[in-house]
């Protein structure tokens, strides 16, 4: 505000990324730090014309920063920012894809290993002192060789393929379109890939077009052997059909890294103990990959403001 250099909003702070690092090209104003919020934001409005966020970025926060040219979010997926409204004003919407692919990726077998084979569930089970008392636990499922059906074949959802194809799973998928460059088996139907699956990953971004995409049809259709794991949005999944269908026995089993209205958890689930594997939105969650993030986030932001074309635009 007082500076030469061109203000900045940052909704949250970076992950593994100091502040101070931005100095040199920025003047950066931290939001969750300040008691009152539309004041921070009248009083940068003149001279802001970038912001930051790790999730949301609401309409009205626009409204209040009419000079704001650019909105760069530190993730890949940018549901918290009506992409549509900052076309209206003129701002540029960026985000960080690629950069967290392979660790996603690697998280999301992990999870489906940890449900099928019962990891969380043996942790615990050794730790109450049950083996000695009660012996072998509950078995768990076989992984090589099954059916997978992925929901969201992008590029998260092929690096999960390329893991499974090593694990000998035959591989099946939907997407709004068939994918040319794969051999992989396309289904059109939602509910055919569900009921052709053994193991069904969702891997598809958020968004209205895919908010409760996977309803009680396709979970019925999963079935009471199947396993469900989702490390893409939590509203995709809706979340009284997957919370019957896991009581009454409908659905095998469930890994979830992801919640509609996280980090509130439903408590049905958190009571769900011997086949729900629950994780806390932590996919991309290695140091490196979010430092990585959080860099190619500024970088989008230094290129806007040094009049170049950020690298990963969105709109």
């Amino acid at each position: 505000m007082n500076s030469d250099k061109p203000d900045v909003l940052f909704a949250r702070p970076l992950y593994s990324y100091p502040l101070d690092e931005v100095a040199g090209f920025c003047e950066a104003h931290k939001l969750w730090e300040a008691e009152d919020t539309n004041a921070l934001l009248g009083a940068i409005a003149p001279t802001c014309r970038a912001a930051v966020t790790r999730a949301v970025f609401p309409n009205d926060w626009m409204d209040l920063l009419p000079n704001l040219g650019i909105i760069a979010v530190c993730g890949v997926g940018y549901e918290g920012v009506d992409v549509e409204a900052a076309r209206q004003r003129g701002i540029v919407v960026t985000n960080t894809p690629d950069v967290l692919t392979e660790e996603v990726a690697d998280y999301g077998v992990a999870l489906m290993l940890a449900v099928a084979r019962r990891l969380a569930m043996g942790d615990r089970y050794v730790r109450d002192g049950r083996w000695p008392r009660e012996g072998a636990m509950k078995y768990g499922q076989r992984v090589h060789g099954s059916r997978l059906g992925i929901l969201g074949l992008g590029r998260i959802g092929l690096a999960v393929a390329r893991r499974c194809e090593a694990f000998g799973m035959e591989i099946g998928y939907h997407n709004r379109n068939r994918r040319k460059d794969v051999e992989y088996t396309y289904f059109e139907d939602l509910v055919a890939l569900a009921r052709w699956a053994e193991y069904f990953i969702i891997v598809t971004p958020g968004g209205k077009g895919t908010r409760n995409l996977v309803d009680a049809a396709v979970i019925d259709a999963i079935g009471p052997q199947g396993v469900l794991v989702n490390i893409g949005r939590g509203q995709t999944v809706e979340d009284t059909a997957l919370i019957s269908a896991l009581s009454e026995g409908r659905l095998g089993a469930a890994g979830l890294d992801v919640f509609s209205d996280e980090p509130n958890v439903p408590e049905q689930l958190i009571r769900m103990t011997d086949n729900v594997v629950l994780q806390p939105h932590q996919a991309s969650a290695t140091h490196d990959t979010r430092r990585a993030m959080s860099q190619l986030c500024m970088d989008n932001v230094r290129a806007f403001l040094e009049g170049s074309d950020p690298l990963t635009t969105v709109y």
